[in-house]
């Protein structure tokens, strides 16, 4: 297996990484077998053979080991090679073509001190747009921009500004290709985490060794040859010099194998013409017929049609050479297509013999945009073709274009070759937003067609895009690379008002930025909507008592929901479940929280599977897990229906009729018992605090067919709904990074109280709660507890059920600011009664909801007690403000977190960071409160906002946090506001969303 060995990827855990740097990292290897197959990720520990270490005086001593060599010439050359090798920690900032957003470090080394270049792996210094720096030897740093990635070599340039160095003296060592041969001894001169020198030895055992091969839809390196040595180089190594005795770089390490000591080194042909060019303000000419080659041995192009003359002329002409170059792919549509075959071996170019792929590459490259003759053997024929050599640079992408949540690029020569397709087409290299084509592949994604019109290339998709209203939907025709022969038609729900971006990235290497260009400042507004018909199927039902219940699917509707930002730590961004209609005049919705957490979303609405229709969220309760949402119903001529809803709540041992979605959304039905009502709490996620139900009376059904269905109801035979079936989001399993989901019932009665004052105002008033997580305990446990007998004999004669007392199980952590004596509930309290009246199951707490003071009668520590406690408004605990800064969503902590915690230490919350953003490579992790900003308190989003707004970009900052489970912590971030500036999402007084850029 081959493997990168030097893009070393910290490890993430959850949606977003949350490790900080450590001094011991996990590297991750891409691993392949000899044949295309797919990547497989291989997770190996990396230390280096050497310490850094301080004296007493705190001064830095760069102290290092020479394996198996104690030789002064060894000594002498290596101390002055490692004051030319660097340390390189960058992030990819976005996705580009076959890469991903990663934050990583590598290895590079100086050939230029004057000028400032450092030579390093092009999966290094990557296609896309590339932000980072060098650490030298005695931890000095320096800010490094690319101004040259190879298109098909691995190697690349970053410059740095030499007066950046001020106390050491930068070496550059010198390149010398020629001077790599078998048995050659080496060393590999390189860095782990920036603070560890490496130095590992070997020997040239192989010249000429074809490009290891990394894995479909990942950089590969092709048409040149590599050299092998046994080094056991590992993570962080990429980048590094391969040096021999006199101090040469003979070769650039690049890969190796994970299952043996096998090392990869790029011989540095290239990059020496290359820095030469650069050198001299020269272009760096690449030239290229779409061929790949293979170096393929006499043995084997004997069997491929080589003649004896012409073996005996190839082996006179090159007698150390083992064999030729032999076509392996041609893409179509090339400069090379229809005059190259596969298998045909190459013998001469405009007359000179060839047998290496460095003479390939030097000829092609002189000779962009010329007409050379190209001789190969076909069988036992020779053939002759004159062919124009392209020019490599035009069909590397350059650009990048992001719109909807998605980004696209030209489709590479890299993808193309992988797959053997022409050199054109939309690549998706981000398949997000509007465009989520699969929850599972990003990117590989080709655009045939968007709205039914074809979409060649960039250009034309981004004018195709300029014509598509916001909040449209518009059918899209693709494939992707791995099953080019299966072409997909999907219809896409457009949104570009939550992701506003329609902009094109521009590399630009004088710079080393990426220039942004605005494509469009806006969407067309979305056209208007016209009443439509549809007509509803009932449920066929034989027995006659039960077709009360068949029209109930008129009541029911398919909700889906666009989540775009991540508010509230919710994972998801795309939700599909049903919901109920409980008011069709007014057109209002009762859905679960599971599929309509937050407002900051889009909601669409199907009704009897034929029209589409907008909603909006009116009403979230805090506790119960539903949401209300609004629909115009005049826009749908159909018959929905307003279902009776009872009175009466539903009892175990309750017979009830179950209409419900399955996970396919087909309407199912069962005849079901209510086995249980029981109070309780849906666990937490400690991974990612969100929103869950708590303080739930819920209904439990032991029925395979409801535990199917995430949405549905119960109901009488005439067709009463007496309880909604309803889906709630549970706790994180760490080990499978899966989300337990619960479904149970939600009585109706549990909800008349808001649906009329929904229905007579229009509105709801804000509930008010207690923040307090009760808890059911037996009654064993409460006598153990203290709980006085005259007590137990009240709850025994009143409780028709189950006999329980509930206890305080969870406190929620108060506001910043509130008073200190809000909540007088102490974890492990008993309730007994609430304004006099004895408390048997959750139902009881219902008082809370209207009433601002409540009187509680409790056991605490064997000893009754009153306690007046204060309900909490809840009109602002919807989350109404989100910051974007440094690749970080920065909100004030929302519920979900208040109620898991003891202490809020700020009301600055960083609930989820981008991959690729300063506050990955920085280490700012999420769950955490940024309580100061370069030692200015930040008690909340504006005085964050009023003190890094003055910051200049590419500054580094002192913060100051706080974890989840209170550890504090200081780390420094150095800002980059040219790819993620500063922005906020606020709601105005009418509750819609403004945006505000900085």
């Amino acid at each position: 297996m081959a493997g990168y060995l030097g893009a070393k990827r910290r490890l993430s855990g959850g949606p977003s990484s949350d490790d900080g740097p450590n001094k011991r990292q996990s590297a991750t290897t891409f691993a392949t077998s000899t044949g295309r197959d797919s990547p497989v990720e291989e997770v190996v520990e990396f230390e280096s053979n050497s310490d850094s270490s301080e004296d007493d005086d705190g001064s830095y001593q760069g102290d290092f080991q020479i394996e198996d060599s104690t030789s002064s010439q060894w000594q002498e050359t290596i101390t002055n090679v490692v004051k030319s090798v660097v340390s390189i920690q960058f992030t990819h900032v976005s996705n580009f073509d076959t890469e991903t957003s990663i934050v990583s470090e590598a290895t590079g080394f100086v050939v230029d001190a004057v000028r400032g270049l450092i030579l390093t792996n092009r999966h290094v210094v990557g296609p896309g747009p590339f932000c980072g720096y060098a650490v030298f030897d005695n931890h000095e740093e320096a800010v490094v921009k690319p101004i040259y990635r190879d298109p098909v070599h691995d190697f690349g340039f970053l410059q740095f500004n030499p007066k950046d160095i001020k106390y050491m003296e930068v070496v550059q060592l010198e390149l010398r290709p020629e001077a790599a041969q078998v048995g050659t001894e080496i060393r590999v001169v390189g860095n782990d985490a920036g603070e560890k020198l490496s130095i590992l030895s070997g020997f040239i055992s192989r010249l000429d060794r074809n490009a290891p091969d990394y894995g479909l839809l990942t950089y590969n390196d092709f048409n040149t040859e590599y050299i092998q040595a046994a080094a056991s180089a590992s993570g962080g190594s990429s980048g590094s010099p391969v040096v021999n005795s006199e101090g040469r770089a003979v070769a650039l390490q690049a890969g190796g194998s994970s299952e043996a000591s096998t090392d990869f080194f790029l011989p540095v042909y290239r990059p020496l013409r290359a820095l030469q060019c650069i050198q001299k303000s020269q272009p760096i000419t690449r030239g290229d017929i779409q061929v790949e080659w293979q170096l393929k041995p006499f043995d084997e192009c004997r069997r491929l049609g080589l003649t004896s003359e012409n073996e005996a002329i190839a082996r006179k002409e090159f007698p150390k050479k083992i064999g030729l170059l032999v076509a392996e792919l041609v893409l179509p549509q090339g400069p090379a297509d229809s005059f190259i075959k596969e298998g045909d071996i190459l013998i001469s170019i405009n007359g000179e013999p060839i047998a290496t792929h460095v003479r390939v590459d030097e000829i092609l490259d002189d000779n962009v945009g010329k007409t050379l003759k190209f001789v190969l053997q076909r069988g036992a024929k020779l053939i002759e073709h004159d062919i124009v050599i392209g020019d490599l640079h035009k069909i590397t992408p350059s650009r990048y274009v992001e719109v909807a949540g998605a980004s696209f690029n030209d489709l590479s020569y890299q993808v193309a070759r992988c797959y053997c397709i022409p050199v054109k087409g939309v690549f998706v290299n981000d398949a997000s937003g509007s465009f989520e084509f699969s929850p599972y592949e990003k990117n590989g994604w080709i655009l045939d067609s968007v709205d039914d019109k074809p979409t060649p290339d960039l250009d034309t998709f981004v004018e195709v895009m300029k014509e598509i209203p916001d909040r449209v939907k518009i059918s899209v025709q693709y494939r992707h690379v791995q099953d080019l022969n299966s072409e997909n038609v999907h219809i896409l729900y457009i949104e570009r008002h939550w992701q506003s971006t329609f902009r094109m990235a521009t590399r630009n290497d004088s710079t080393g930025l990426w220039d942004f260009t605005t494509l469009q400042d806006k969407a067309l507004p979305p056209p208007s909507v016209e009443p439509q018909n549809a007509k509803f199927i009932d449920i066929p039902f034989d027995d006659d008592d039960k077709k009360g219940c068949s029209s109930l699917v008129r009541s029911f509707v398919h909700v889906r929901t666009i989540l775009p930002v991540p508010v509230d730590s919710f994972p998801y961004r795309k939700e599909r479940g049903h919901g109920i209609v409980v008011d069709s005049v007014n057109g209002y919705v009762l859905v679960s929280r599971r599929f309509v957490p937050h407002d900051m979303c889009d909601i669409l609405l199907t009704f009897a599977e034929s029209i589409d229709i907008s909603a909006e969220v009116v009403f979230l309760h805090p506790n119960q897990n539903y949401a209300i949402v609004k629909y115009d119903p005049s826009l749908v001529l159909a018959d929905v229906q307003t279902p009776k809803l009872s009175t009466q709540p539903l009892k175990r041992g309750d017979k009830a009729f179950f209409v419900g979605y399955n996970y396919n959304f087909r309407v199912v039905t069962d005849d079901v018992k209510v086995s249980a009502t029981t109070s309780l709490n849906i666990p937490p996620s400690t991974v990612s605090p969100r929103y869950r139900g708590t303080n739930l009376e819920c209904i439990l059904l032991d029925s395979k067919v409801c535990q199917e269905c995430d949405t549905g109801c119960l109901a009488d035979r005439d067709g009463t709904i007496r309880a909604f079936w309803l889906t709630y989001f549970g706790e994180t399993n760490p080990d499978l990074q899966t989300e337990r989901m619960y479904r149970m019932g939600l009585d109706v009665t549990d909800v008349l109280d808001v649906l009329e004052e929904l229905k007579a105002k229009q509105s709801v008033s804000p509930v008010r709660i207690l923040d307090v997580e009760f808890a059911p305990i037996s009654i064993n446990q409460g006598r153990t507890r203290g709980v006085p007998k005259e007590w137990i004999a009240r709850f025994e004669d009143v409780c028709n059920d189950e006999i329980k007392f509930l206890a305080v199980d969870r406190v929620a952590a108060r506001e910043i600011g509130a008073e200190a004596d809000v909540n007088p509930f102490k974890t492990g309290d008993i309730v007994l009664a609430v304004d006099g009246s004895i408390v048997k199951n959750m139902r009881d707490l219902k008082v809370m909801y209207r009433k601002e003071q409540l009187t509680f009668q409790v056991i605490r520590q064997k000893k009754e007690i009153s306690l007046i406690v204060k309900t909490t408004d809840t009109s602002s605990i919807n989350t109404s403000h989100v910051v974007f800064w440094c690749g970080t969503l920065l909100q004030a902590p929302h519920h979900g977190v208040r109620q898991i915690s003891d202490k809020l230490h700020s009301g600055v919350y960083v609930t989820r960071k981008n991959s690729g953003g300063p506050g990955h490579q920085y280490g700012i992790s999420t769950n955490s409160f940024i309580t100061h900003v370069n030692d200015v308190e930040t008690r909340d989003l504006d005085s964050f906002i009023k003190t890094i707004k003055d910051i200049p970009d590419n500054t580094y900052i002192k913060l100051r946090l706080v974890s989840s489970d209170n550890v504090p912590m200081a780390i420094s971030v150095k800002t980059n506001y040219h790819y993620f500036p500063t922005s906020e999402l606020k709601k105005n007084g009418e509750g819609h969303w403004d945006e505000v850029e900085h």
